[in-house]
Formats: structure tokens, sequence, C-alpha cells
């Protein structure tokens, strides 16, 4: 993939808060998983990361983080993203 400029939206920095997971997480699954057209003209690309640590009182082994995205012209702004725990 090309590099492009990405954007995050307000609603996607506050659910990657509360969801346990980073801009630079994000950035990965964007630049080096493959993209998923879904509705909408929207993105969708995941990848599964070593977490081994606890998440809410509860020991996971991998964290997976899906990203929703749009393009405009040469930028990609991420609309939310859901992190899965495993």
């Amino acid at each position: 993939m090309e590099w492009r400029p990405i954007l995050f939206s307000d609603h996607a920095r506050d659910r990657m808060g509360k969801r346990g997971t980073t801009e630079a997480e994000v950035e990965m699954v964007i630049r080096d998983s493959p993209w998923k057209q879904t509705k909408l003209d929207r993105f969708e690309a995941q990848a599964a990361f070593p977490f081994q640590a606890i998440w809410n009182n509860k020991f996971y082994a991998t964290k997976i983080v899906n990203s929703i995205f749009i393009t405009e012209g040469e930028t990609i702004v991420v609309i939310t993203v859901y992190v899965f725990y495993s």
C-alpha cells in the first residue's frame, strides 16, 4: 500500500482510548493489512497483535484491531475503531 497521510476523527480517538488501542497500531493495520470495501464507500482493515496482558480484569493473549475508514483524495480518515480480545 502506498503511503498516504492518516487522520483520526474525534470519535475514532475516543473509541481507541476506551477500547485499548493506539494510533500507531491503527496506522499499522491500515498500512499493512488488506482493505475490504464496506457500505457507503468505507473501508475496513484488521490485524491481530500479541497482547499477553489483562484487559477489564481478564487475561488475553491476542488483541484484534479493526479500523473503519474512508479516503478523501490522498488522505485516509479513520471513522471508528473496534478492538476484540481473545
